[in-house]
């Protein structure tokens, strides 16, 4: 027999778009890893390999965080401060002499601009949707601990049937009624009748 198992509820559009930015933080730090050069080159961070790297360690922890999770709106906010991070170290590359590495500077802070755009909608989304889902947990009232009884299970226990008569016609045929002292001695005092019923001696 199969168990019965919670049915998760679908995904809502915010959570769609953290997994596919899950998805891209994995793969663009996996670049940065694994080719931190060729990454830095373009965007005027030559030199500054090792920091890459770094961030590509970064991204992919981020990545599989938001993955791993069905509430990743923490993990939505890391990126939106590493995107930050992002920012600040291609302006750096704006002061450099050289023209062709201002342009890949500048060239990078558009690119990462656009994501830190996305990450910052998804993660204000995220947040608005466990709000909504916080206030509706707390309009439902916990009845858990509820037992329906005026004083305590152990002083209740029993008292239904300390002053309780069950009627002699209560759903019991008489046939089928509990044999009684009464019955016994009424059996006792019956006589047969003429007819070879019987009667109940005078």
């Amino acid at each position: 027999m199969r168990a019965n198992r919670t049915k998760r509820p679908p995904m809502t559009g915010a959570e769609r778009l953290a997994q596919g930015l899950g998805l891209f933080s994995i793969a663009l730090g996996a670049a940065e890893l694994l080719a931190p050069h060729a990454m830095a080159r373009p965007l005027g961070l030559r030199g500054r390999e090792r920091l890459v790297a770094a961030y590509g360690v970064r991204e992919v922890a981020t990545g599989l965080g938001i993955l791993a999770t069905r509430k990743p709106t923490a993990w939505l906010w890391g990126r939106v401060a590493g995107d930050a991070l992002d920012l600040a170290t291609l302006g750096l590359g704006l002061l450099h002499p050289s023209r062709r590495r201002r342009g890949g500077a500048a060239l990078g802070m558009v690119a990462v601009g656009g994501v830190a755009l996305l990450d910052l909608l998804c993660a204000t989304a995220l947040a608005r949707e466990d709000r909504s889902r916080r206030r509706a947990k707390g309009r439902l009232h916990d009845y858990g601990g509820r037992r329906g009884l005026p004083r305590p299970v152990e002083e209740m226990r029993g008292a239904a049937r300390r002053d309780f008569e069950v009627p002699r016609d209560f759903a019991i045929p008489p046939a089928l009624r509990p044999w009684t002292e009464e019955d016994r001695r009424r059996h006792e005092t019956a006589r047969p009748d003429q007819d070879g019923g019987v009667a109940s001696a005078a």
